[in-house]
């Protein structure tokens, strides 16, 4: 069953009550009218979304989320995503799979590596392609065909380890097509929007992540490629690697709307809120996002415990 991602921007009391989670809207408190308090099973969620200084939760609450692995988001001054909380022990053979993880082989981590990144750029090339079917002018269509043919075949090429740089070298082609040629667009994380709406798609996307790989039994702190030591969530940034371009094809659709997308308004944050329920298509079976991206952590998984050889990632449609 699919979780549901919840986003709460106005403030508000969140609290448990029956393995409900219960809002009131009004007051800080848990003993108001029953008929002003809006309920969801518990069960039911997969991501909560603070954005309001305001907002308190009960610690029952938030034991309860953790307790059915919810990954709670909280979101700073700017509204943006500022800090992830996770539960500590989900797995049953947590510790099996925390020195499976931990005894993973160099070479078999540049391996993974090789296929997350071979698995991402022909994300790239299918999205560009897949862009290139729209009514532009002639040249901007093959351009956007050349591109795309030139991904999907940069993305055959990749060797273990990405030594040759190829994600680096496809993000560069990547990034000058994807959007209208008038927008002069630069991927740039502090850069002028649409930035700041790739930046907030990708930090729900993180969450997600997260979440799945933590319900796998994986540290998502130790990653097979990104090593800073300052990031708790490496490994999530490794995996959801070729899982980006599905968040890319929100924001195209966002700036390609006639909406005005300067500003990360509610409005623009909920287009968002679906990425957990995309649909996705893996080995052609099709799943929403966070269904399939537990069978990629799974996969993970398999692959530090020696059981599989080639992680499990979907094929954007």
């Amino acid at each position: 069953m699919i979780k549901r991602t919840l986003f709460f921007s106005n403030p508000a009391h969140l609290y448990k009550r029956n393995e409900q989670l219960c809002i009131s809207m009004n007051k800080a408190t848990e003993t108001e009218d029953e008929t002003k308090i809006i309920t969801i099973p518990i069960e039911d969620i997969g991501v909560v979304v603070l954005d309001n200084k305001q907002i308190t939760l009960s610690h029952a609450l938030i034991d309860a989320l953790l307790q059915n692995n919810a990954a709670l988001i909280s979101c700073n001054d700017k509204h943006m995503p500022s800090g992830l909380m996770f539960p500590l022990d989900v797995h049953n053979t947590q510790t099996e799979k925390f020195r499976a993880q931990l005894d993973a082989s160099e070479p078999l981590k540049k391996q993974l590596w090789q296929q997350t990144v071979s698995a991402k750029l022909a994300n790239q090339g299918r999205l560009l392609k897949k862009l290139s079917l729209n009514p532009y002018p002639k040249p901007r269509q093959k351009q956007l065909e050349e591109s795309a043919a030139y991904l999907l075949s940069f993305a055959k090429d990749v060797k273990s380890g990405d030594g040759d740089y190829h994600e680096a070298r496809g993000a560069a082609i990547y990034w000058q097509n994807i959007f209208p040629p008038e927008m002069n667009f630069r991927r740039e994380r502090e850069g002028e929007a649409p930035n700041n709406l790739l930046n907030y798609g990708y930090a729900i996307l993180r969450a997600v992540v997260a979440r799945g790989l933590v319900a796998s039994g994986a540290l998502p702190t130790l990653g097979i490629f990104h090593r800073n030591k300052y990031n708790a969530y490496c490994l999530a940034d490794d995996i959801m690697e070729p899982y980006r371009p599905y968040v890319d094809k929100i924001v195209y659709r966002i700036v390609t709307s006639g909406e005005d997308w300067k500003e990360l308004t509610p409005g623009i944050k909920k287009y968002f809120l679906e990425i957990p329920a995309l649909d996705i298509v893996i080995d052609g079976e099709q799943s929403p996002l966070m269904v399939g991206l537990q069978r990629t952590t799974a996969g993970l998984m398999k692959c530090f415990e020696g059981e599989a050889k080639k992680m499990v990632y979907p094929e954007l449609q």
